[in-house]
């Protein structure tokens, strides 16, 4: 009997299952907050894994000794150790093909919250401001302004439309892409983040957690950018610094900030002196940034293809022995 192990049952759909598993698989369900929590015994006949919030390091790896697959219910892989999962064997696969729209909505969001003054104006007139445009930095015409792209994957490239498709000026850094990505897209490839940096008056970033990635923005790479411009991030948080953002909001040299992701999340104490300001209503934040809890790939249509889309990843490296979405195994 072929056993898979959904630890979060609220990240599945038990008829889709039934119907795509067939009756040889038995699908446990159990609802904890970490892997350490779940039971030896579910742990000792699990053949495959679905992971939706749950990291997956090494020490929890040694209490899975069939494991062959663990399927990661999202794009993100960096929550398993992928370098132990390799001497064990077990195959990591990902979703790649979900919440690509709705992540790259939300990135165009925050920046339109942003650069229309939408967050600014809405809090000035919850504080009963006068009844007229502030003139501010942060404000404007879309069509003037250049959007640097940091990672032309499946997200960086449906934001890249989606801002070209609005008037802005796109670029893209990413040095794992092909030539010729910028001609069949339309917008323009710069030949390093430097290069990037100095044009991007809204600074957009799509790539995964990797030892290449992590603090890939910090403050030397901030004080590149143009003095006035904001920063989006729906990556992951270690990407970017949020120390070097608060200076930079404080000083001016950055307009504004959106971020999807944090370094920890949920944010716990001793969280950053941009988090204090920001919970704190600190006047000086006031309109320039936009904090949500890693919410872009949220609809009800996700959570739908997330359930689905695992489901089959699983059954087709698991039971059909024809791989897909494999991550490879590289340490990162």
């Amino acid at each position: 009997m072929t056993t898979i192990l959904y630890p979060e049952a609220a990240f599945t759909d038990a008829a889709f299952e039934r119907e795509l598993f067939g009756p040889d698989v038995e699908i446990i369900r159990r609802d904890v907050g970490q892997l350490a929590e779940l039971d030896d015994t579910d742990c000792a006949r699990t053949d495959g894994l679905m992971l939706f919030r749950h990291f997956f390091p090494a020490e929890q790896m040694v209490r899975f000794p069939k494991l062959k697959v663990v399927v990661r219910m999202g794009v993100g892989y960096d929550r398993i150790d992928r370098a132990e999962a390799a001497r064990r064997r077990i195959t990591v696969c990902n979703c790649p093909d979900y919440g690509t729209t709705e992540v790259a909505d939300h990135a165009v969001a925050l920046a339109l919250t942003l650069r229309r003054g939408v967050l600014l104006h809405h809090e000035a007139q919850r504080r009963a401001a006068a009844w007229k445009p502030i003139d501010d930095p942060l404000v404007r015409r879309l069509s003037s302004l250049t959007v640097g792209i940091v990672g032309l994957g499946r997200i960086g490239t449906a934001a890249a439309l989606r801002f070209k498709a609005l008037g802005c000026r796109v670029i893209f850094f990413d040095p794992h892409l092909p030539n010729g990505i910028e001609l069949a897209l339309g917008v323009s490839r710069v030949a390093s983040l430097p290069d990037l940096l100095r044009q991007a008056d809204i600074l957009s970033l799509h790539v995964p957690l990797t030892r290449e990635t992590r603090g890939i923005i910090g403050p030397q790479e901030i004080a590149i950018l143009p003095n006035g411009a904001i920063v989006v991030n729906t990556a992951r948080g270690p990407v970017l610094d949020l120390d070097a953002v608060e200076a930079a909001l404080r000083t001016g040299r950055l307009a504004g900030a959106g971020l999807d992701v944090l370094p920890i999340e949920p944010p716990v104490e001793p969280i950053s002196g941009l988090l204090r300001a920001y919970r704190a209503h600190e006047p000086w934040l006031e309109g320039r940034f936009i904090v949500t809890p890693h919410s872009a790939f949220a609809s009800p249509e996700a959570y739908e293809d997330i359930k689905r889309k695992s489901a089959e990843t699983m059954r087709a490296v698991l039971i059909d022995n024809r791989p897909q979405n494999v991550v490879p195994p590289e340490a990162d």
